[in-house]
């Protein structure tokens, strides 16, 4: 568990994208019942720490009590959103920052806890997977002190959301125990397109996918 989380750590869903693939906003999809971001949003606020949301054309009172706020450099992607989230966390005094895409509604508030325990100065804490990648470093911890690095590749106009990992130290969650908190292939499992929709749905019925089924949410978080 991460210690005095709700005043160390900023929970952050990243919801920018543009949603091309999936013809529509895919933050607002609904997934049993519940919005993607809002499940985005309350795995982050059972992991601990304040919830906030990154999106350029979210509305502002998608959840009660949570603060969205817009990209701070518009139109470089995913790595524009992160940059916004680590700003975010240095601007309030955070020592780090949990970031979870929207559209990742499986990931488990232990492995985000996991993700934050093994955060230090100037760090950054992804979990391997079994995507083409290798890892996800849009389900990722990252400290503060790893924001001049992001600048500094935005800077140089170098857009790809690891632009800046050789620049800091980045720690790995291997993939053992990753799948120590459940089914990689379903935590991580992402929808991008309407046919993904519906095969998160089969998740769901099959019961492979957890996720934010933790009944641990707080009253700003609950369904309207």
């Amino acid at each position: 568990m991460i210690p005095d989380p709700r005043s160390a750590i900023l929970g952050a869903v990243l919801a920018g994208g543009r949603s091309r693939r999936f013809g529509s906003d895919k933050a607002f999809a609904d997934l049993g019942g519940v919005s993607l971001v809002r499940r985005a949003a309350r795995s982050l606020d059972a992991a601990g720490g304040r919830v906030v949301v990154v999106a350029n054309d979210l509305e502002k009172d998608l959840l009660e009590g949570v603060t969205v706020r817009p990209d701070l450099v518009p139109g470089i992607g995913p790595l524009g959103g992160l940059h916004t989230a680590v700003s975010w966390a240095a601007e309030e005094d955070l020592r780090s920052v949990l970031v979870l895409a929207t559209d990742m509604p499986f990931v488990p508030p232990r492995l985000l806890q996991a993700l934050a325990a093994r955060l230090g100065p100037g760090v950054a804490v992804v979990p391997k997977s079994r995507s083409r990648r290798g890892f996800e470093p849009l389900c990722a911890a990252y400290d503060v002190a790893c924001l001049p690095a992001i600048e500094a590749a935005i800077e140089r106009g170098d857009r790809a959301v690891v632009s800046f990992f050789a620049d800091v130290e980045v720690r790995y969650l291997d993939l053992a125990e990753v799948s120590s908190h459940g089914d990689p292939d379903a935590m991580f499992f992402n929808v991008n397109r309407p046919e993904d929709r519906r095969r998160a749905d089969e998740l769901l019925a099959e019961g492979r996918a957890i996720g934010t089924e933790t009944g641990h949410t707080t009253r700003s978080l609950e369904e309207k």
